[in-house]
């Protein structure tokens, strides 16, 4: 495989999308060699096939605020590859969002999704809206237009959408409620729905969860417990949320939690109330943090990050490239152990190449994270099969899966000194299952 090569007419063809190559090289550089194996892949130009999406949805969204003045705000739907399933992946609401987000975000849901061992091809959506600061009524609004230029593009067997950064239960519930509208049909066509209407339960902490279930299992593959481990988590929604609970359940301690304008060091662990306390901030304070500090009495630092506290484990939950190399420098430094992204490419790559350059347990997103897209895709069948699974149920399932995406990391990330390369683990196990299917399937 001709990477540079490749890399190169990516560039000429998406100048600027640096999101979107840098994802795409991750994961070109870490499959090279089982590629190479399988000339039938070079023959059907499987990876050529594979970093363009199947077709992208632009559209504009206009919709009237309080005053009632017109707002226009773009839309986006990529449908990257459904070789393996219908497409599935979330819908991103903020400022931020722009193809280049949404096709890194879309390319890694392919494999991701694969991992999880459910029938779900990749895919990824949103808005460069903000639902920060906007009434229940204008959101409610925004989301109908939003729905009434999308809804022709999913369905239950296509393209099944979910939530993301900026899209909860609240924006969900508005989507839905138009698709079910527009469609004339009751379908398990979005998931995170309300439990009202065709929700699963776990699902809100289910990629907190899924991510300490999977660390949990590095850790014990390392010969090391979780038990009595300090943890530095960043973020403070609800996967940060869902990761504080499940890693104070195992029986560590979390000590940090951020937000734009800092992070909260919390030398007595963030557990009880405070755990709780962290989705009043989100849902009262407009993404600021500093507000727990003066709750609980705990240490804010303005402006940094949490990667500088000396921690045994090390948890991105809040954007992609959010840990970069000084970043990784100051965690080795100060002994970390385990690094574990559960937010989507949560560190940059220079920050990857020192973690497995020091031999640190290295989790990828794709890997750690997937707990989220696996609930959904739960969801999905209980959907179809128009029944609801108990808490229990969804999370034994939930572990069983995350269990089994650990090994097959494990199985193909295993080096010859016995250093486990979770990241090329889980681009290679992700790739050859979408690959077997597209190559299968035909040049379709």
């Amino acid at each position: 495989m001709k990477i540079e090569q490749i890399i190169n007419t990516l560039e000429a063809r998406h100048p600027g999308e640096n999101e979107y190559l840098q994802a795409v090289r991750e994961v070109l550089v870490t499959i090279q060699d089982v590629y190479n194996e399988h000339p039938e892949f070079e023959k059907s130009q499987i990876i050529e096939r594979l970093v363009e999406p199947d077709r992208i949805f632009t559209f504009k969204v206009s919709w009237t605020d309080d005053r009632g003045n017109v707002q226009v705000n773009l839309g986006y739907r990529i449908q990257f590859n459904n070789a393996i399933g219908p497409y599935k992946g979330g819908l991103r609401f903020h400022p931020s969002v722009n193809p280049s987000i949404l096709k890194f975000l879309g390319f890694e849901q392919i494999f991701k999704n694969s991992l999880t061992t459910l029938p779900m091809g990749g895919a990824k959506g949103g808005s460069d809206f903000n639902p920060k600061g906007k009434s229940d009524a204008e959101v409610m609004r925004f989301c109908q237009a939003f729905m009434l230029e999308l809804w022709r593009y999913i369905g239950p067997e296509t393209d099944v959408p979910a939530g993301d950064i900026g899209v909860g239960g609240r924006e969900i519930a508005y989507l839905y409620g138009m698709y079910r509208k527009l469609a004339r049909e009751n379908t398990g066509v979005l998931t995170g729905k309300n439990m009202e209407f065709g929700g699963s339960l776990v699902r809100p902490e289910a990629t907190g969860f899924g991510g300490l279930y999977f660390v949990n299992q590095m850790l014990e593959t390392a010969g090391q417990s979780i038990k009595g481990k300090t943890i530095a988590i960043s973020g403070f929604g609800n996967v940060a949320w869902g990761a504080a609970l499940k890693a104070t359940e195992l029986g560590a301690k979390v000590v940090t939690i951020s937000g734009p304008d800092g992070y909260i060091y919390d030398e007595k662990g963030i557990s009880g109330e405070k755990i709780d306390y962290m989705l009043e901030l989100r849902a009262t304070c407009n993404d600021i943090v500093s507000p727990y500090a003066q709750e609980f009495g705990a240490v804010f630092v303005a402006g940094r990050r949490p990667w500088e506290v000396k921690v045994d484990i090390a948890l991105p939950c809040a954007t992609q490239n959010e840990l970069n190399g000084d970043d990784a420098r100051k965690l080795i430094e100060n002994g970390v152990m385990c690094v574990g992204e559960i937010s989507n490419m949560g560190c940059t790559p220079e920050a990857i190449d020192l973690f497995i350059e020091n031999k640190i347990m290295y989790g990828p997103g794709k890997a750690v994270n997937a707990g989220g897209v696996a609930t959904s895709g739960l969801e999905m069948t209980q959907n179809a099969m128009h029944l609801s699974w108990s808490a229990a149920e969804v999370d034994a399932k939930l572990q069983q899966i995350m269990h089994d995406i650990h090994e097959q990391c494990v199985r193909h990330g295993r080096q010859t000194d016995g250093y486990i390369n979770y990241m090329k683990g889980a681009n290679v196990a992700g790739f050859l299952k979408v690959a077997k299917a597209m190559l299968a399937q035909g040049i379709v």
